[in-house]
């Protein structure tokens, strides 16, 4: 079978691709699809992620990964290039951005939608630069100060994360009452913060952080009480894929299922999260998903809210559980 060239300038694929009609890319971010949820494909050029550190280290293994993903269907690609399991060492931005930025410029050629996951502005400017349409910072209540000025001056999309400490000390930090509320009550402090930086609430999307400072119940109580972060009134981006909490719960003789035999249960919470009216899910797997995805929107009844309607400024943005 032929494969698809490679994206201009990046050099020739190391693996093949195969041929596969492309889709009509979107042309900006207020184009993606509305009648569904969406599906971002994870690609990690690190050697270290917790799932597939090491496949995507390159330059060219990266972007052959993304093109795969692009054809087959996923609405957005999230590219980072810094690892953020627990205990997960950090890397300088200079080589986060020796990593990252020819993969964003190469897929950005080729008509994706590309999303840049980092937690530092730096990096995140260069890649909206270099065509990046969304900044995907899982900093949550640790964003550079940078962060909140270049979110509000660019007026990029930004995924905000819920998460407590770093990955050190983010597992030592899961100490909860009311998961749901509190991790609304603590995006909502955040995005004030944007607020009063300058961003527009249309450009914030809420992601409950998954497996950032949760244990196992916590992360499940998480997903079935999304409906209180939509409460906050913004975009919610839900991120299961291949994370601990599943392979605990396919634990087969004792033994916890590994990253890759994730996917099914990943796609089973894909479904779910769509049906519920989640705005994206962010997957390793985007075949499956997608398909989810398409059930879901199929499914869902008539009378099921719409996704939340977005606050027309920030002073009137719906206070969270526990506010005054």
């Amino acid at each position: 079978m032929d494969s698809l060239a490679a994206a201009p300038g990046t050099g020739p694929a190391t693996s093949p691709l195969p041929v596969l009609r492309k889709p009509r890319p979107a042309a900006s971010f207020k184009d993606l699809p509305t009648d569904r949820t969406l599906v971002m494909g994870i690609l990690n050029v690190t050697p270290d992620s917790f799932s597939d550190g090491g496949r995507h280290a390159t330059p060219d293994t990266a972007i052959a990964a993304g093109l795969r993903m692009f054809y087959a269907g996923a609405d957005i690609i999230d590219v980072g290039g810094e690892s953020t399991r627990p205990g997960a060492a950090g890397v300088s931005v200079e080589e986060e951005q020796r990593r990252v930025l020819p993969v964003v410029e190469a897929l950005v050629k080729a008509g994706a939608l590309v999303s840049i996951d980092t937690t530092h502005a730096a990096t995140a400017e260069a890649a909206l630069a270099a065509g990046a349409a969304i900044i995907n910072d899982v900093s949550g209540l640790t964003i550079e100060p940078e962060m909140l000025e270049l979110v509000a001056r660019s007026k990029a999309p930004y995924i905000l994360t819920h998460r407590r400490g770093d990955a050190n000390t983010m597992d030592s930090l899961a100490d909860y009452n009311d998961v749901a509320a509190e991790v609304a009550a603590e995006l909502a402090g955040v995005r004030d913060k944007l607020y009063a930086a300058g961003a527009a609430p249309e450009q914030i999307i809420l992601d409950p952080g998954l497996g950032f400072a949760k244990n196992e119940s916590q992360n499940w109580e998480l997903l079935h009480n999304i409906d209180v972060l939509q409460g906050l009134g913004h975009k919610v981006l839900v991120a299961a894929s291949r994370k601990r909490f599943l392979g605990s719960l396919l634990t087969v003789a004792g033994k916890a299922a590994a990253p890759h035999e994730r996917d099914s249960a990943t796609a089973a919470v894909t479904a779910i999260s769509a049906y519920r009216g989640a705005w994206a899910v962010r997957v390793h797997d985007v075949g499956p998903s997608l398909d989810a995805v398409k059930v879901a929107a199929r499914l869902a009844p008539a009378s099921s809210p719409a996704r939340p309607a977005l606050p027309a400024t920030g002073p009137a943005a719906p206070a969270a559980p526990g506010d005054s």
